[in-house]
């Protein structure tokens, strides 16, 4: 039996072997991700999953796909890749919970100018840790060797979530009513937004990104390349609950002022406390060393609210204590209040 193999692609750049490499190198991290209902191994030109619809009446699939931005250029510069698929996980899984969605299955997609098996399984490693974390499978990907579109030291990582919801349960902004409090759930750091930004401030490309910074702790590449925070399962306990949740926010790009509105109904405005944002230092030093207004910084990252959820206040303390035993720090940071929609900061 012939194997696969061109010795005239792999002159242009595509060695297909390498692709094969990978696969089994990646194998053993897509094996953590295996949950109930998972049917086929990773390879086939599809994944198949068998859903449980127990106590589900009216099933709707919820969708979300997402990438990582200009935060692969850290990890390019600091040649770590093994946490940035979190990242892709966490930008789409937390969309898809926004619905009331439990993300069930996930595929990536990496595309690079060469393909380095090592390299790809260690991508590969944080995509499996970020389904891990939020109990959905990867259920399948694509590799793509694109020689002379990418550097050989680059590459780019977007995917794709599906989730499923009972529609009586679905969480509908049109639910959310004047005096509801807005509960903020902590970011571990910049998340993965407004990394254009970042790179200009600091100008990483020509920066000590492992210069120990005692504000942060840590070196400021340690700070950046945080991975985002995956909020799957404390939403998935309160929404368990039978807590009055209304609606949730995914706090991405664009900020407070951008996705706080989208859980909202016309005629309500978001009245954001100040003073109960807590705000990491990584976002101080941002501010500072780019001379950026405040607005201009909540208008841009999460600044330490990496999701919000507006609730009705008789269920505050029973969902502040859920989030407790989940591992999240979470505090109320605002209410909701009649007016024009929108986001007020005080």
């Amino acid at each position: 039996m012939q194997k696969s193999f061109s010795d005239s692609y792999k002159a242009a750049g595509v060695d297909v072997t390498a692709g094969y490499r990978a696969v089994e190198l990646m194998k053993r991290h897509v094996a953590r991700t295996a949950i109930p209902g998972v049917m086929s191994p990773i390879g086939g030109f599809g994944g198949l999953f068998e859903m449980d619809l127990t106590g589900i009446q009216k099933p709707v699939l919820v969708s979300g796909t997402d990438g990582v931005g200009t935060k692969l250029k850290l990890a390019f510069l600091m040649d770590k890749h093994d946490t940035i698929g979190i990242d892709c996980v966490a930008m789409c899984v937390n969309d898809v919970v926004c619905c009331g969605a439990k993300p069930l299955v996930f595929l990536d997609y990496i595309a690079l100018g060469k393909n380095i098996p090592e390299r790809v399984a260690e991508i590969v490693s944080g995509v499996a840790e970020g389904c891990v974390q939020s109990g959905c499978a990867l259920v399948g990907g694509e590799t793509a060797e694109m020689p002379g579109f990418y550097s050989e030291e680059e590459y780019d990582v977007a995917g794709f979530a599906v989730g499923v919801v009972d529609r009586d349960r679905i969480l509908d902004p049109a639910n959310v009513r004047e005096g509801d409090v807005i509960i903020g759930l902590a970011s571990s750091g910049v998340h993965s937004n407004g990394f254009s930004l970042v790179r200009k401030v600091f100008d990483v490309e020509h920066a000590d990104l492992g210069r120990h910074y005692d504000e942060l702790g840590c070196s400021l590449g340690e700070a950046l390349l945080r991975p985002t925070r995956i909020y799957v399962k404390p939403v998935l306990a309160v929404l368990a609950a039978g807590c009055g949740v209304h609606s949730l926010s995914h706090i991405t790009g664009g900020g407070f002022y951008e996705n706080i509105p989208r859980a909202l109904p016309e005629g309500l405005v978001a009245v954001i406390d100040r003073a109960a944002v807590q705000t990491p230092a990584i976002f101080g030093l941002i501010q500072r060393e780019g001379n950026i207004p405040e607005r201009d910084m909540f208008n841009t990252f999460n600044m330490g609210v990496g999701l919000c959820m507006m609730a009705d206040a008789a269920d505050t303390d029973r969902i502040l204590a859920i989030l407790k035993e989940q591992g999240e720090d979470a505090r109320v940071i605002g209410r909701v209040a009649a007016g024009e929609k929108g986001v007020e900061i005080r």
